[in-house]
């Protein structure tokens, strides 16, 4: 039997996304985003609102860095989210990570990070329905130490997830099944 909870933004999992941007004096951004999608193979949507430090950097310089979280990085990647770029404007100097300038985006790669997805800016939707950020992804770069054959290795990567009913990270990994084809067994 079911029982009927107070509703959150409870989709489970929902991704640790590091959003990477550069402020208007040259230092870096960084937001933890656990809102966020792919639209197309080639597109992404963030669902963020314009109070957002780093929305506002996007807007300006045109261009963002969508990183996958990890196990390894749990700490920084939460450091990124409890604390605004609007009030604190050095937090990425004090999560001791690095970075280098995209060569496509003006917007840092986080060194320490497996994954990297280079974007620029469509469009930013602000009506009712609308989700925020939508961007092209350009380019997907990935730690070899997470591939096997030339794909990301999930166990590898230890990516981590939102867990939006207790505030809890868990690290995805484990794989149970094979999509699209596991269900054919009941064709």
């Amino acid at each position: 039997m079911k029982k009927q909870i107070k509703t959150t933004e409870a989709i489970f999992p929902m991704p640790v996304l590091l959003i990477s941007t550069f402020n208007d004096d040259g230092t870096v951004d960084v937001m933890n985003a656990a809102w966020g999608t792919m639209l197309e193979r080639d597109m992404v949507a963030l669902n963020l609102t314009r109070t957002h430090k780093t929305v506002e950097n996007i807007m300006e310089r045109k261009g963002f860095v969508i990183h996958i979280a990890d196990a390894n990085h749990v700490t920084e990647a939460d450091w990124f989210g409890v604390v605004s770029g609007n009030k604190e404007p050095d937090k990425f100097a004090k999560s001791g990570m690095t970075f280098e300038k995209s060569q496509l985006v003006d917007a840092p790669i986080i060194n320490e990070l497996p994954i990297a997805i280079e974007c620029e800016l469509v469009e930013y939707q602000s009506d009712e329905t609308g989700l925020g950020v939508i961007g092209k992804v350009l380019r997907t770069s990935v730690e070899e130490s997470v591939l096997k054959d030339d794909k990301v290795d999930i166990d590898a990567l230890e990516a981590i997830a939102f867990d939006p009913y207790t505030h809890g990270y868990y690290k995805v990994g484990t794989r149970v099944g094979d999509a699209f084809k596991d269900g054919m067994k009941l064709k």
